[in-house]
């Protein structure tokens, strides 16, 4: 066999002096001291490995590996949740084993997929809803994030042979997080605790737009030793339906809440506050007694959409130009608004992200009804930190 193909190749000119010129021109022979080289996956016996194996905390890196593979073969591996309303969310990256037939997503770069190059924890990071625009959110975090990977054949995501499925759960209280639902005067929140009795520096947490209570992120930083406070401050029980009016004093009511707890350290504690929340936070830090540290995320330096009153003082909002704001998707699929401006005003768009699923075609003009970033104007990022009993030591937020 191998004699009638070199004579092929020399009858056609394409391999004068054998299969070193073929080589040169084609690559090496695709055979071994075996035979010809195959990568079928009755030949091999996978496994998938995760360390920490079962379980793991949202913010815990995750190790993944493949052993039992034939040497060098290519495979996909495919990751896949659904979320608390059963949206499905995906990603997958091809990969070639080592020599060994071993594969560590530590040190093989991903050659394709959702993402490229050396990640990780890619194939969770990169995972893209089924439904446009759908966000992952976290709203039982009594209850984990079920994850399913697998590992097949070849570099066809939805074709390869199965050669290997493990389930993780990733969980969002670590062992021993006592979680506490706070009614305090007016104050509506989730207290979540450390493990063992305190005292720990204490957190009030803050998200933004679209109200409720959130509590990934503060069940989350318990784990790491804080006493963290999930505060929600409209759309949430009896409290305010909107955002028209903000007075400081429920939060002040909060933070002396947690500034008295017995299992919080005082003197002080520490503001974290994302949009909307930043921009609390921030009238909080410049107003309230007992504030020692602050983290805050894209939020504003002024008061956007409503006004903040704190005793006799008052922050009017700043005005909004709607007449001369338009708000378009930009290339990762996110809206975004500013002040209209003839087209070659624009700079040209960056690549698009590996992570955006639903990315809609530039400059495609959503309703201001519609849209849910049409009502914040504020595009600056405010960030100010302060000791608080050392650092903070804020895990990434989780991708």
């Amino acid at each position: 066999m191998v004699a009638s193909l070199l004579a092929v190749l020399r009858t056609s000119r394409l391999c004068q002096w054998g299969c070193k010129s073929r080589a040169q021109l084609l690559g090496p022979l695709p055979f071994g001291p075996g035979g010809w080289s195959t990568w079928a996956p009755e030949r091999t016996n996978a496994t998938l490995s995760l360390e920490p194996a079962g379980r793991s905390c949202w913010d815990e890196p995750l190790s993944i590996s493949v052993r039992g593979l034939a040497p060098e073969q290519p495979v996909t591996l495919r990751a896949a949740l659904r979320d608390e309303k059963g949206a499905l969310f995906r990603s997958h990256a091809r990969y070639r084993a080592d020599p060994h037939g071993e594969l560590d997503l530590a040190r093989a770069p991903a050659l394709g997929g959702s993402f490229a190059g050396l990640e990780p924890m890619g194939l969770l990071w990169a995972m893209e809803p089924d439904r446009p625009l759908w966000r992952l959110i976290k709203r039982d975090v009594q209850t984990p994030f079920v994850v399913e990977l697998e590992v097949l054949d070849g570099h066809e995501p939805d074709g390869g042979r199965l050669l290997a499925r493990v389930v993780h759960e990733r969980h969002f209280m670590a062992p021993g997080v006592r979680r506490v639902p706070v009614r305090e005067g007016r104050v509506r929140a989730t207290l979540f605790l450390p493990p063992e009795p305190g005292p720990y520096p204490g957190i009030v947490d803050l998200f933004g737009v679209g109200g409720g209570l959130l509590e990934y992120r503060a069940s989350l930083l318990a784990g790491k030793g804080f006493a963290v406070l999930a505060l929600a401050y409209y759309k949430y029980d009896d409290l305010p339906k909107g955002l028209e009016t903000m007075r400081i004093e429920y939060f002040e009511e909060a933070v002396n809440y947690l500034l008295s707890h017995p299992e919080v350290k005082g003197p002080g504690i520490g503001i974290l506050g994302i949009s909307k929340g930043g921009e609390l936070g921030l009238a909080m830090a410049s107003f309230l007694k007992g504030i020692k540290a602050a983290v805050f995320i894209n939020g504003s330096v002024a008061a956007v959409g409503n006004t903040i009153y704190y005793k006799e003082e008052t922050i009017p909002p700043v005005s909004l130009l709607r007449d001369r704001v338009k708000v378009r998707m930009t290339a990762t699929g996110r809206a975004s608004s500013m002040p209209m401006r003839s087209p070659n005003a624009y700079r040209p768009m960056g690549r698009r992200s590996p992570r955006s699923s639903a990315t809609q075609k530039q400059d495609t003009i959503l309703s201001p009804l519609t849209s849910p970033c049409a009502r914040l104007a504020c595009m600056s990022w405010w960030v100010l930190i302060s000791p608080l009993g050392g650092s903070l030591s804020l895990m990434p937020w989780p991708r």
